[in-house]
């Protein structure tokens, strides 16, 4: 589950972001993309703990999608390290999406009786 971790880390940087990257006030567009993202990021990190919504750290990547989308596409004019950011936390997001939730586990097949049940020829 680290990457649920790292995602929910993410989602508390998208909400950090708009005070770090001094975003101005007439750019409200940004200020409620990072806000909404972070709750939906966030959220799905959460719920990706309970085992009935264990897939839905699945949603992080549609997230993902469009943060990268809105980075290059969202507003007009020059990018600024505000636009730089939307798009290289969709990338990380879109990469941790993918990883399942057990991924430090090792293979059931390792820990089985079946694995366990072979015996060297004497």
């Amino acid at each position: 589950m680290w990457a649920r971790v790292v995602e929910f880390m993410l989602s508390c940087w998208l909400a950090a972001s708009p005070f770090i990257f001094h975003h101005s006030d007439s750019a409200r567009a940004l200020w409620w993309n990072d806000y909404v993202t972070a709750i939906c990021v966030g959220g799905a990190s959460l719920l990706s703990y309970w085992r009935p919504t264990r897939h839905a750290h699945l949603f992080t990547a549609v997230v993902a999608i469009w943060l990268i989308g809105f980075g290059r596409f969202g507003l007009e004019g020059s990018p600024g390290p505000g636009m730089q950011n939307e798009i290289v936390v969709g990338l990380l997001l879109l990469m941790f999406a993918l990883v399942p939730n057990h991924a430090a586990r090792p293979p059931r097949f390792w820990y089985s009786d079946s694995a366990n049940s072979f015996s060297p020829k004497d």
